[in-house]
């Protein structure tokens, strides 16, 4: 089963996002070289989402993003998801 980390935005200002995004960068490529996430970006009021291959690594990616650490994500939620598109998570 996946996971599905949903940010909410803290009301950061652009620039206070872009000053913490290189530290942020660092970590999703961190978890993108090990193949565990799917998908990842922002929605349009500045929320962000990201899709892990697994629960416990969207767990872990949460408690070292500098964009949750440092407050820029007022609060977030790691949902468990069953993509049944490819037809391998099924309920």
């Amino acid at each position: 089963m996946k996971a599905v980390f949903i940010g909410q935005p803290s009301g950061a200002t652009m620039e206070e996002i872009m000053a913490v995004y290189p530290r942020h960068k660092a970590i999703v490529e961190k978890y993108m070289a090990r193949g565990v996430v799917i998908g990842i970006g922002p929605f349009s009021d500045r929320g962000n989402m990201a899709i892990f291959s697994n629960r416990s690594e969207a767990e872990a990616f949460a408690l070292e993003d500098p964009f949750v650490l440092e407050g820029l994500v007022a609060s977030y939620v790691i949902r468990d998801w069953h993509d049944t598109l490819l037809g391998t998570n099924e309920p």
